[in-house]
């Protein structure tokens, strides 16, 4: 069975930084894309960044970029969201998901597993 487990979330103050964690289990994960997603309260869920499975490429919403940093490592089969310079509107739910192919886009590729997601709060 397949699980994916988000960590890492919590209350900060804009400006300041968060790092989220994704470990997978089940799966190969050498061969999965890893994709973080996010969900405001009242919102749809937003696709924020992506790293592929093997070419080593990562995507980013123009939300995040420049402030977010995702990375991977496949050795403990986990995925990391580096957040700087927060800010409240970052406020909500954040969820990793796994993707065996991202076809021609990272953001509508379909994702076949999904964590349970953890919550970030940006107080202004």
């Amino acid at each position: 069975e397949v699980h994916l487990v988000e960590s890492g979330g919590g209350l900060v103050q804009a400006g300041g930084s968060l790092r989220l964690s994704c470990v997978a289990s089940g799966l190969d994960f050498d061969d999965y894309a890893i994709g973080w997603f996010r969900q405001a309260p009242g919102k749809e869920r937003e696709a924020i960044s992506c790293a592929s499975s093997s070419e080593g490429s990562t995507y980013y919403a123009d939300s995040v970029k420049g402030r977010f940093t995702i990375s991977r490592d496949n050795a403990r089969s986990m995925v990391f969201l580096q957040m700087n310079s927060l800010r409240p509107e970052d406020t909500g739910v954040y969820y990793c998901a796994a993707s065996w192919a991202l076809g021609s886009s990272w953001v509508t590729a379909k994702y076949d597993y999904w964590g349970q997601g953890t919550e970030v709060i940006v107080s202004s």
